[in-house]
């Protein structure tokens, strides 16, 4: 019985660490690109921005938290990669937001359906309420870490 039980805390110690780098293989600082063509009257857009995946959570904000224009997206990602993100921001400006009710400063919110690699990924929002027929698409770049200058190499 003993026997069994070090056998199992081997075998269990052997997969964490695999399981912690699957895991945390999208880690780091990505370039997030969000394209909304023209449709209609309603005019396109496109919007470049950081984000940051740290323990497979996704977080990305463009603009100014509270203000008029601010787009805030969050969400896990999986370890194959698949990812639903939450979209939750604040409309800049009618002429660029579909649907009857759409205001400057009026609140919204949607669901991006993302796939990521290791390096880049792509996604699309869902198309609900008030943005039917509109299709905005996401596209996401792992950046490199910058090296590190070293004292005295100037």
């Amino acid at each position: 019985m003993q026997r069994m039980v070090r056998l199992v805390v081997i075998c269990a110690l052997t997969l964490v660490p695999g399981f912690s780098v699957a895991q945390e293989r999208f880690d780091g600082q990505w370039l997030t690109k969000l394209t909304c063509p023209a449709k209609g009257n309603t005019d396109g857009y496109s919007w470049q921005f950081g984000s940051v995946i740290a323990n497979s959570n996704f977080h990305g904000a463009h603009g100014t938290a509270g203000e008029p224009g601010y787009l805030l997206i969050e969400g896990k990602i999986a370890r194959d990669g698949a990812a639903k993100l939450s979209a939750n921001g604040i409309v800049a400006s009618r002429q660029y937001a579909r649907g009857v009710f759409a205001r400057k400063g009026e609140d919204y919110s949607y669901d991006i359906k993302a796939q990521f690699k290791e390096t880049e990924g792509t996604g699309t929002k869902s198309a609900g309420l008030g943005i039917v027929g509109r299709t905005c698409t996401f596209e996401f770049v792992k950046q490199q870490p910058t090296p590190t200058s070293q004292a005295g190499g100037h």
